[in-house]
């Protein structure tokens, strides 16, 4: 199945179109810029929704024709069915058929990053080149530490829930005052969206993820100070597991990296698409 839809969302552009397709046991919703440049699939963090990367989107929608979209349990998309494991990589890659897109550039941030990966890994037919922000590339913990971040996230998901658009909105402005404004519509309503049960338990390696994506990788990593998941030490090994990844550090930004120093992340992005340029 794939939909199309006009958009109504926060931060939407009058000419994008939204949408939904099916993936197995549910469907993605999306949100697409459309052109004639090359297709940039986007894959948001936990508790984000696609239309959270529309600062991004405005700013490449000229050269590329971005697909924005919502993750299971988040979004628009299909809610989690009750103790069911679904693969995110697998969820983009159905997507990316759906949609009849042909080896897109992939692109994903913390949650979505390891997703966008795992993708690139297990379908390395359908991409062209991967980048990945600030990815939980983190050592593994046991299952009971996992299943207390779960129960964690979880209240602190019902919480938010519990609020006004305008007290999120302002409870998220006071926490991070170096953020746009424009972030804040979608990034208020993805709060809203989110299922309280999307935080995964089961984590890849990510070292065997990583190893087998067989394009062109970015890694884009921030500071470790301001909260960054991906160290210095974590981005060295990644290159060395698989010589195709190339690593850069944002100064001035943590885990959000686009949202609190879009301008140097913007210029790195368009680097790296411009040194691996399809010909």
């Amino acid at each position: 199945m794939v939909g199309a839809e006009p958009p109504n969302s926060a931060n939407t552009s009058s000419d994008w179109q939204s949408g939904q397709v099916s993936v197995s046991g549910g469907y993605l919703a999306y949100h697409r810029t459309g052109g004639s440049g090359p297709v940039l699939v986007l894959s948001h963090g936990l508790t984000d929704n696609g239309l959270c990367w529309s600062r991004l989107a405005r700013a490449l929608e000229d050269d590329f024709d971005i697909v924005m979209l919502d993750a299971r349990g988040h979004g628009t998309s299909s809610r989690l069915p009750d103790g069911a494991h679904f693969n995110a990589g697998r969820d983009i890659a159905e997507a990316v058929e759906a949609l009849g897109l042909r080896t897109p550039i992939v692109m994903g941030h913390s949650i979505g990053a390891l997703a966008t990966a795992t993708f690139a890994a297990d379908y390395p037919h359908l991409v062209s080149r991967v980048i990945l922000e600030d990815p939980p590339f983190v050592p593994a913990s046991d299952l009971s530490s996992r299943m207390g971040r779960k129960e964690k996230f979880r209240l602190q998901v019902l919480r938010l829930q519990s609020m006004s658009d305008a007290e999120i909105t302002q409870m998220g402005k006071e926490a991070t005052p170096d953020w746009h404004d424009d972030e804040f519509p979608a990034w208020t309503l993805a709060k809203r969206q989110v299922d309280p049960d999307a935080m995964p338990v089961v984590f890849p390696l990510w070292q065997a993820v990583i190893e087998k994506i067989l394009v062109p990788t970015l890694l884009v990593y921030g500071e470790q100070a301001r909260g960054g998941l991906v160290t210095p030490q974590v981005a060295a090994e990644a290159m060395r597991v698989n010589p195709r990844v190339q690593s850069v550090e944002v100064q001035q930004a943590g885990h959000n990296i686009r949202r609190e120093n879009f301008p140097a992340y913007l210029a790195e992005i368009r680097k790296f698409l411009l040194e691996n340029k399809e010909t």
